[in-house]
């Protein structure tokens, strides 16, 4: 079957991903340095002021993608404990704000790796997003008004479920079944070739028969599943939003629980979070930056208030490890992984309640 001129983009699109990926960092970076309102007397010192941060955010994001989960996590935590000791203290919006663009950038290069490797459930992945938007709104406009206290108590509740569901569930890599496309497999009941999609790259493919998914990987696993437990889905990852555009994290941590609770594999329900946590950070990243003056006594946020020499250097740093990511996953125990950052959750939860009792 000859290929359409769609699926020939889109074979060239996932082919040359890390050159496309690797570009909207300079982009970015070449956007904020020309056109970004800055400080009058900002020179060479102002943009290479935080370049450090690039190594701390490029092993935070090479960790939360091997795992799985938001960027902001560890980002957040980060700026809030070992940031001011380095530098300054910075106010809880910035924090998040930070953390948001960052983990945009890192959570879109990762996602882009796990559509070319066919590992992502477009329709699921659009369903999640589309419930999911009025909540994390909701929850970055919340993050202007809310009290610093407070701010860092629902920040240690997050991170304290984090934790919890991270030793609770199995979120390891799984493995699919392997197939080298000569074969046949059935699922449900039936036996049939597996999908073979001339716009993806190896024997990759899917096929939707009355609900019943088949998905081919490009390194020729297959996966079967269902789309049933949409309602189940819609709780977790509405609750999820709040906290995502409140704290910066939230909804990959609660959402994908909800999809492993549903049946649907464990790579292919990671990779589809992927798409889910990209998009909305992104979207919390917006209102976070433009959206101050949309609540009345919120904190006047715009974008001469970003601090656009710290993002210059963060967001390079998560798209490398957004990429870096898969590899590692390889190399590496992922459930050992998984452990040790659930166990350092719970250590920053507890400062965290301490810091929100006045304690730190």
């Amino acid at each position: 079957m000859t290929p359409t001129k769609s699926q020939r983009v889109q074979k060239s699109f996932l082919k040359y991903q890390h050159f496309l990926v690797f570009a909207s960092p300079i982009v970015f970076i070449l956007i904020v340095v020309l056109a970004a309102p800055v400080p009058h007397d900002a020179g060479a010192g102002y943009w290479f002021e935080y370049w450090w941060l690039f190594f701390f955010f490029l092993l935070g994001a090479t960790v939360v993608n091997t795992v799985g989960i938001s960027g902001s996590a560890l980002f957040v935590p980060f700026l809030i404990f070992i940031f001011p000791v380095l530098s300054h203290s910075l106010e809880p919006p910035t924090i998040v704000k930070v953390g948001l663009i960052s983990e945009s950038f890192g959570l879109s290069s990762s996602a882009v790796a796990f559509i070319r490797y066919g590992l992502v459930d477009r329709r699921l992945a659009l369903t999640l997003v589309l419930g999911s938007i009025p909540f994390v709104i909701g929850g970055a406009l919340l993050s202007f008004v809310i009290p610093e206290p407070l701010f860092h108590a629902a920040l240690g509740v997050a991170l304290l479920a984090a934790s919890y569901l991270l030793l609770s569930a199995d979120i390891s890599h799984g493995e699919g079944s392997e197939d080298d496309g000569s074969t046949e497999a059935v699922a449900d009941g039936s036996g049939d070739d597996l999908p073979d999609d001339a716009g993806k790259l190896g024997p990759a493919g899917v096929e939707v028969e009355e609900g019943d998914v088949t998905r081919v990987t490009q390194g020729g696993e297959s996966y079967f599943y269902t789309w049933t437990g949409y309602l189940e889905r819609f709780g977790n990852y509405s609750v999820g939003g709040v906290f995502q555009g409140l704290a910066g994290f939230g909804i990959g941590e609660l959402g994908i629980i909800s999809q492993l609770r549903t049946n649907v594999p464990v790579r292919v329900a990671i990779g589809t979070n992927h798409i889910v946590v990209a998009v909305t950070a992104i979207i919390a990243s917006l209102v976070h930056v433009f959206g101050g003056g949309l609540v009345p006594g919120g904190h006047s946020l715009d974008l001469a208030s970003t601090p656009w020499n710290m993002v210059v250097f963060t967001v390079p740093a998560t798209v490398t490890g957004g990429q870096i990511a898969p590899y590692v996953s390889n190399a590496l125990e992922t459930g050992t992984l998984t452990k040790g950052v659930a166990a350092l959750f719970a250590v920053i939860s507890i400062a965290l309640f301490i810091m929100a009792t006045g304690g730190i």
